[in-house]
Parts: structure tokens; C-alpha cells; sequence
């Protein structure tokens, strides 16, 4: 069943699951079941506020009255469906982390049929981040909060999240938009039609936003012939067939998702691009869905880059595997192979080394780990995953050339997008090697790394 199809079972009517969860949740308690009678409409903040409230009779957090319960169900079937609505009721009148609000979170799972142990275990593992992190105040974790329920209640098609994740892109590209977005607008007040003058003004825009020449040329090549098919030649049409073209770059090409598990990513990069945390993220991410995650210390040359996966691992719960300093990279890829197939791991995220001085030497090592995970389970790595980062330009370009012609690359994910004023090598890694880039990162914390959507980042580009 549908999201939103369970939402509206879930607050039809006051015989609907939403009144059985309350009935539930006071059974578990010892309080009384009344008939139900809602409370009027003009009390439910009120009555949240006054349960709210601890005492003093005992050291332990007091449980939830039945009024509270009746006005958080009564407030959450007046709300909007949206989970930041919900959220916001949640918290509402909650200021730090603590009982109360692990009550709350409880009933909302509960209400929206989500299993007891889902619960349990999410908050669980919520409270022990926010211990690790030492948050306390629920301002300063309630952008991560929102984020783990949208991962464990499967909302990230939803429309709020969807508005949610285009407000971050903006936010994220806002550099570059100002640079591109201002330069364009300006080209198109100078020029009365897209003459020949008007595309040599807008390769040098391409090339100052890092597009780079040989993409710059192609996109120049298909907006024209854009233009052409259109029939136009006026500046008014330009920003239309821009973002067309934008869009249709970005397309992402089917594939088939099924593997045979556990699922192996091998990540490449070179030092430096952000590729230890974006492991830590698509691991935060994969655990948040349910996922059993187990994350490899492949990068044996670095000593630091061992106890930073194992710091990350720790902080997010998830299984970890590594060996001494200096072993064989392969050797530690086997083994970690072997765990995940006998430990029933659902993910396994292989770190590798990146350092670009010994470029052969690198690539075959690279390989050896190909050949030897495939031989322990077939068909690993199922993928392979190239992080770039957003802020060295060009470089991006030659790397993804390098490590797509060694390894075989197949998708990309950008670190670092929030920090460049050029953001033009997202087109430009696309458009010269045809490799779908999945997620961006917008920012340092688990939340910051999203799925990368091309109509979204032209949209977000060319408003």
C-alpha cells in the first residue's frame, strides 16, 4: 500500500487506526480506555503543553497523559500530510531530547502503522547519534530527525521532501547560480537574437563556470540545433532551451537495480574529495532504510584513513572491517567479502586508496580488488563509484577520465557543490562521459548528501 493510501486509512474517521494506535499506546501504559470523545478543537496545544509538563513524583520521565495523547491525535489528523507538519507537532513544546519526545516519536510510528520494533530501534539508534554527537536541544537535531524519518518511513518521493530537497539543491548551487544565472541574464538583455556574437559571448559563461572547452562546444552544438528545431532565434526562448537541454543531459538510463546480496560499492577516488564521509553518509543513508551496512577499510597505504572509517562506523552504528596498516588492499577486500557474506550484511561500502602520484600502481591494485571480490561473489562489485569534487574544476574531468578508463566507473557522486562558485562540471563530467551522477553533498552533515535530480538542478540554476 501507497504512502499517502496508509495515511488515509490511518485518519479517515475516529473508529480508523489512528484511534487503535491510541488505544494501543494506553493499553501498553495501564491508562483506562474511555469512549472516545475528541477533545474541542480550540484545546489540543493546551493539552499537549499541560501533559507536557514532567513531575517531580519520581526520577523517571512521566508517562504521557490520555489528554496528551487525544490532542496530539486530534492535532496530527487536522495537519497538513506532510512530514514537516507532523514533525512540527511532534516537537511541539519539546525542547530537549529525552522521554518525552522518544513517547512521541513512538505514537507518531504507531499511528501511521509502522511496527513497534521499527520504532523502538530507530529511536534507539537516534538517541545513541545524538550521545555520540553530544546533542541535547532539539533545535540543533531537527533537520537530522526529519531526515531519518523521511529514510525510515520511505517519504523521499513525497512532496514535501521533494520541496524540501530542491530548497537544499538551491541553497547548495546558490554560488553558482549567482555567477551563471547573472552572466546569462545579462548576455540576454545585450543581444536581440541568438546570433553568432551572442553564442561566443555564451562560450566564454560555459568556460568561466567551468564547463571546460570540449563540453562547452557540445552544448553550444545541441542548444543550436535546440534553437533550430524550435524556430526560433529569440533570447526570450534561450533560458527554455537551456534548461530543456539541461534536463535531457541529466537523464539518468535504466538499469537493473537487482543484485545478488550482499551488495558491493567500490569507491574511488582520489585524497582529499570528501570520500570517507560520503561513505559514512551512503551508509548512514542505507542503515536508515533498513539496511544491514558494513564498511571496509580498503585504503591500507594511509593509516588515518583506517581510524577515520572506524570512527565514522562507530558513530553511525554500522559493521566495520580493516586491517593493519601497509596489508594488501585485495587481502582486506576478500576478507571483508567473507564477512559480509557470513555475517548476512546487506551492503558492503569498500574503501580504496587515492593516491594519484603512483597512477599505475594505484590502478592496479584497483583492478586486483575487482577481480578478487569477484571471485569470492559473483558479480562484485556490482558497482563502482567515483567521488569528484565539485570545487577542483577541470580536475574533476581528468579524474573521472582516469579512473573510468582503469576501472570502469558507474555513477559519480559529487562532493562539495555548496563551496563552488563554478558548479559548470556537473555538466561537463556528464556531458563528456555519459556517467549518471546519483548523489550530490551539500554540506558536512549526514543530511548533506542527496540525491542528485537533473531537472530539479536546472531548475534551481536558470530561476
Amino acid at each position: 500500500m501507497g504512502f499517502f493510501s496508509k495515511l488515509k486509512k490511518a485518519w479517515s474517521s475516529p473508529e480508523d487506526a489512528a484511534q487503535q494506535a491510541l488505544d494501543e499506546y494506553k493499553k501498553e501504559k495501564g491508562i483506562e480506555i474511555e469512549e472516545h470523545t475528541a477533545p474541542e478543537p480550540e484545546t489540543p496545544a493546551q493539552t499537549v503543553a499541560e501533559a507536557s509538563t514532567p513531575t517531580q513524583e519520581t526520577d523517571a520521565a512521566p508517562t504521557p497523559s490520555e489528554d496528551w495523547q487525544a490532542g496530539l491525535t486530534l492535532s496530527l489528523r487536522q495537519a497538513d500530510p506532510k512530514l514537516s507538519q507532523w514533525l512540527n507537532i511532534i516537537v511541539e513544546g519539546v525542547d530537549e531530547k529525552g522521554q518525552n519526545l522518544w513517547d512521541r516519536l513512538a505514537f507518531l510510528f504507531k499511528a501511521l502503522g509502522a511496527p513497534d520494533a521499527e520504532a523502538k530501534d530507530f529511536i534507539t539508534k537516534f538517541d545513541a547519534w545524538l550521545n555520540e554527537m553530544g546533542y541535547v536541544v532539539v533545535a540543533e537535531f531537527k533537520s537530522e530527525l526529519q531526515y531519518r524519518l523521511t529514510l525510515a518511513l520511505d517519504l523521499e518521493d513525497e512532496e514535501d521532501e521533494r520541496d524540501r530537497l530542491f530548497l537544499k539543491l538551491s541553497e547548495g548551487i546558490s554560488k553558482t547560480r549567482e555567477q551563471i544565472t547573472k552572466r546569462i541574464d545579462n548576455l540576454l538583455s545585450t543581444h536581440s537574437s541568438l546570433n553568432d556574437e551572442f553564442w561566443e559571448e555564451f562560450e566564454e559563461i560555459l568556460i568561466m563556470a567551468d564547463v571546460g572547452m570540449e563540453a562547452a562546444n557540445q552544448l553550444m552544438d545541441n542548444l543550436k540545433a535546440r534553437a533550430r528545431k524550435a524556430g526560433t532565434d529569440n533570447p526570450d526562448d534561450f533560458k527554455n532551451i537551456l534548461r530543456d537541454e539541461l534536463e535531457d543531459i541529466f537523464k539518468v538510463p535504466p538499469r537493473i537495480e537487482a543484485v545478488n546480496p550482499p551488495e558491493v560499492l567500490m569507491m574511488v577516488g582520489v585524497n582529499g574529495v570528501g570520500k570517507t564521509t560520503t561513505i559514512a553518509k551512503l551508509a548512514h543513508r542505507a542503515q536508515m532504510q533498513g539496511r544491514k551496512v558494513l564498511i571496509a577499510a580498503g585504503d591500507t597505504f594511509r593509516a588515518a584513513a583506517i581510524e577515520q572509517l572506524e570512527v565514522w562506523a562507530t558513530r553511525i552504528g554500522a559493521g566495520f572491517f580493516a586491517k593493519t596498516e601497509g596489508s594488501d588492499p585485495a587481502a582486506v577486500a576478500f576478507e571483508a567479502m567473507d564477512k559480509a557474506i557470513s555475517e548476512g550484511y546487506d551492503l558492503l561500502l569498500l574503501d580504496t586508496a587515492g593516491r594519484l602520484h603512483t597512477k599505475t600502481n594505484l590502478m592496479e591494485e584497483l583492478t586486483k580488488i575487482q577481480r578478487v571480490v569477484g571471485k569470492k561473489h559473483e558479480g562484485a562489485p556490482h558497482r563502482n563509484v567515483l567521488v569528484i569534487d565539485a570545487t577542483t574544476g577541470q580536475n574533476a574531468l581528468s579524474q573521472t577520465k582516469l579512473f573510468n578508463e582503469a576501472v570502469g566507473v558507474d555513477e559519480i557522486i559529487l562532493t562539495k557543490l555548496d563551496g563552488t562558485a563554478k558548479g559548470g562540471v556537473v555538466v561537463a563530467v556528464t556531458l563528456q562521459n555519459k556517467l549518471p551522477i546519483t548523489y550530490v553533498g551539500l554540506g558536512e552533515k549526514m543530511e548533506d548528501l542527496r540525491p542528485f535530480n537533473g531537472k530539479d538542478f536546472a531548475k534551481a540554476l536558470l530561476t
